[in-house]
């Protein structure tokens, strides 16, 4: 694994179908992500959105690569700062006590920011972590 891959893990006390929900439906990834323009779907492209009401404040996009519910979704990650460069998030769920560990896995950020890395690294990690922290919110209330 490279230096420059975020890597985190939770565990959420709900079911891997449940959390799938909340990583693959427009509507819940609006309340801890971002609002999506649509559903995210194997072989599709997707767009979150900074203002639900606003379908051109585009946040983050890509394409869906992988969608094997309820166990891993893989997409590609694009956000302004890296001038449509792409960067890999591999989501993994996996049952652990009665709930769910969740795996984030996100790479190739060096390569897609060159010089800004590091900067957009910090950016990103401290991202997933307040994503996540709103996520146990939902999901473990």
């Amino acid at each position: 694994m490279s230096t420059t891959t975020i890597h985190k893990t939770i565990f959420l006390a709900a079911d891997r179908e449940t959390v799938w929900q909340y990583l693959t439906d427009k509507d819940k990834l609006g309340q801890w992500f971002h609002p999506a323009a649509e559903n995210l779907e194997a072989g599709k492209p997707y767009t979150l959105l900074a203002d639900a009401n606003d379908g051109d404040s585009k946040m983050c996009w890509g394409d869906v690569l992988t969608a094997n519910k309820p166990t891993t979704l893989i997409y590609t990650f694009t956000v302004k700062p890296l001038a449509g460069a792409m960067t890999t998030v591999n989501w993994s769920l996996e049952e652990a006590a009665g709930g769910t560990r969740v795996t984030l896995v996100h790479e190739g950020i060096e390569e897609a920011s060159g010089d800004a890395a590091m900067g957009l690294l910090m950016a990103l990690d401290k991202g997933w972590d307040e994503h996540f922290a709103k996520l146990r919110g939902f999901i473990n209330a």
